[in-house]
């Protein structure tokens, strides 16, 4: 098989961070290389042509999935016309739903990885990564009235409760009283 273009190779890597990006937020940074490339589309023996390491591609997907966190906060403040604080509800609303809970892969990397990062042995390029997305997305949530930072852990708790108690009754119970509880203070 001949040697694949530039073009093809960028748009190759691209495909494997977008999918690593949605694999580690729905199973966990564990996710193997075989079946990552597979999940791409694409064949192992190609994936240390793209990457020094899997340990790269971890720092890579994560900062494309807060990446893709900052996007949909920016789109939020277009659409609600700069108006903060109707797009901080629709945030809340949107972060607290089933939708979300059900939906980790597309979700929350905050939320998602926050185990895996706590596991990681050392100190990896990927906890610094999430670190700085966890500092800009708790900036995000910043309003007049409340600081970011407790917004944010009210918000990553319930989720990651909610996701926890999946099934039972407690979990819509848990991400509706911490979305009335945020919308309060909004």
């Amino acid at each position: 098989m001949g040697r694949v273009s530039q073009a093809q190779a960028e748009e190759n890597r691209r495909r494997v961070v977008e999918t690593a990006s949605r694999l580690f937020r729905e199973q966990g940074t564990h996710v193997s290389v075989v079946d990552l490339m597979k999940a791409s589309g694409l064949t192992h023996g190609g994936f240390y042509k793209q990457f020094a390491s899997k340990e790269a591609l971890v720092d890579e997907a994560t900062a494309h999935a807060f990446g893709e966190l900052t996007r949909l906060h920016r789109d939020g403040l277009e659409q609600h016309a700069g108006r903060r604080d109707a797009a901080q509800r629709a945030l809340i609303d949107t972060y607290l739903s089933v939708e979300h809970r059900d939906g980790a892969a597309d979700g929350c990397p905050a939320a998602a990885l926050a185990g895996d990062m706590a596991r990681a042995p050392g100190d990896p390029e990927a906890r610094r990564v999430y670190a700085e997305g966890v500092a800009d997305f708790a900036e995000c949530l910043t309003t007049e009235d409340q600081d970011g930072i407790i917004r944010l852990c009210t918000m990553l708790g319930a989720l990651v409760l909610a996701r926890a108690t999946k099934g039972s009754p407690l979990s819509e119970e848990i991400l509706t009283t911490a979305r009335a509880a945020l919308r309060e203070t909004t």
